[in-house]
């Protein structure tokens, strides 16, 4: 038997969804402007391509930096250990000669190993998180020039490369067009459709709040769209980036684990109110130690596929990535006080700084300006979290000031 959805449950998933609704709107208006002003370079298929590859690593960032902002803690350290993974990456695979596989596999590994030293220190010694994310930074940095002497290592072989460079192949040998990466929107398509009625249905069946029909069908003519118009973009151009698939793996993962499991929710509550989570059963320690291994590994990450789309180890690799990934994750809708933040929300902020970086370089825009730019669009996403928090505050108790 179904039940009716609570009168108040629209504007509650109205205001639940803001944020991101938002951020969608503006992410699809900056493109929109960059078109109009680049001459409509900006959603030529190549360029689309190229945004995405350029970004790869940053998105790959911004997954785990939002759960550890959730947190209500940062890591200033994953810029070194991007450099530091790029350096192990080049002297096992091109001056030792090891198996590909091999070399990733450790690389991963040691990252892990760097995230556990960091949360073991954050965690259980209770050293404060900045301070420890900071030696990391400054030490892995110097670790990496005394690993490469301050010379390059590469080239890398082509499977390596394929990581960052390479794309799915077509396996209907489309003539100009690539059909599978058609088939594969196309079938994404169905599957969101599919889910979104699916949810639908149960929440009306548990009487849960479930979006109203018309918010329904308008997400799923967007979405579907969206999707839609990537199929073209990939089918026009080589395909679909190996990135995007490695991508679309890491989204589903960290969307079901903040979503659908105990130590998602666990994450959530730590950030929101730590000593009452902790009152509560909350293992506090172990999520937040869990939350820095995971940023570790894909720090590590995404330092394999910088250095396979750079096509070689550099010292100076990964300078800034930390700020950036930070960026992303707070315009994408992560609270600076923890408790609040998407994985989906930091994929949409990176592609924010992204776009806005590629529009402005496509225009001769100078870097000082595109970081300036940056700067004030961050500043205005963490404006934008503190006016709706004090907002709900005030509603929530009309005396307060």
């Amino acid at each position: 038997m179904y039940h009716a959805a609570p009168r108040g449950g629209t504007m509650n998933i109205i205001k639940d969804n803001l944020r991101q609704y938002g951020l969608l709107i503006a992410l699809v208006g900056i493109a929109i402007f960059f078109q109009v002003r680049t001459g409509g370079v900006i959603f030529l298929p190549n360029n689309i391509t190229n945004l995405i590859l350029q970004n790869s690593y940053i998105l790959i960032l911004a997954i785990g930096m939002t759960l550890v902002i959730v947190t209500g803690r940062i890591d200033l350290s994953v810029g070194s250990v991007v450099a530091f993974s790029g350096a192990l990456s080049g002297v096992f695979i091109v001056e030792m000669g090891w198996p590909v596989w091999v070399a990733i596999l450790i690389c991963l590994v040691a990252g892990a190993v760097i995230g556990a030293f960091h949360g073991f220190l954050i965690a259980y010694i209770n050293i404060p998180f900045f301070v420890v994310t900071l030696a990391g930074m400054l030490g892995f940095r110097g670790l990496t020039m005394i690993i490469l002497d301050g010379r390059m290592i590469g080239p890398f072989p082509a499977q390596f490369q394929m990581m960052a460079a390479g794309f799915v192949p077509d396996f209907f040998n489309g003539s100009n067009f690539n059909i599978t990466a058609v088939a594969v929107c196309a079938l994404l398509c169905v599957l969101y459709i599919f889910s979104a009625l699916r949810k639908r249905r149960i929440a009306l069946k548990y009487g849960v709040t479930a979006m109203p029909i018309p918010f329904l069908i308008a997400s799923i003519i967007i979405v579907t769209a969206a999707i839609a118009l990537f199929g073209y973009w990939f089918g026009a151009a080589n395909g679909i980036p190996n990135i995007v698939v490695l991508l679309g793996v890491l989204i589903l993962i960290y969307t079901f684990l903040t979503n659908r499991t105990m130590m998602g929710r666990h994450i959530y509550a730590c950030g929101s109110n730590a000593k009452a989570s902790e009152l509560s059963g909350v293992k506090t320690k172990q999520v937040v130690f869990w939350v820095y291994v995971s940023m570790g590994v894909l720090a590590a990450l995404a330092g394999l596929v910088f250095t396979a789309r750079l096509n070689a180890a550099m010292p100076r690799a990964g300078t800034g990535f930390e700020l950036q990934a930070i960026a992303a994750a707070f315009i994408g809708g992560a609270s600076p006080s923890g408790g609040v933040g998407k994985v989906t929300g930091a994929i949409i902020g990176a592609m924010v700084v992204g776009i806005i970086t590629n529009g402005m370089s496509i225009l001769g825009i100078s870097l000082p300006a595109q970081q300036m730019v940056t700067g004030m669009v961050l500043l205005a996403a963490v404006i934008f979290d503190v006016v709706s928090k004090n907002n709900v505050l005030k509603l929530r108790n009309p005396f307060a000031r």
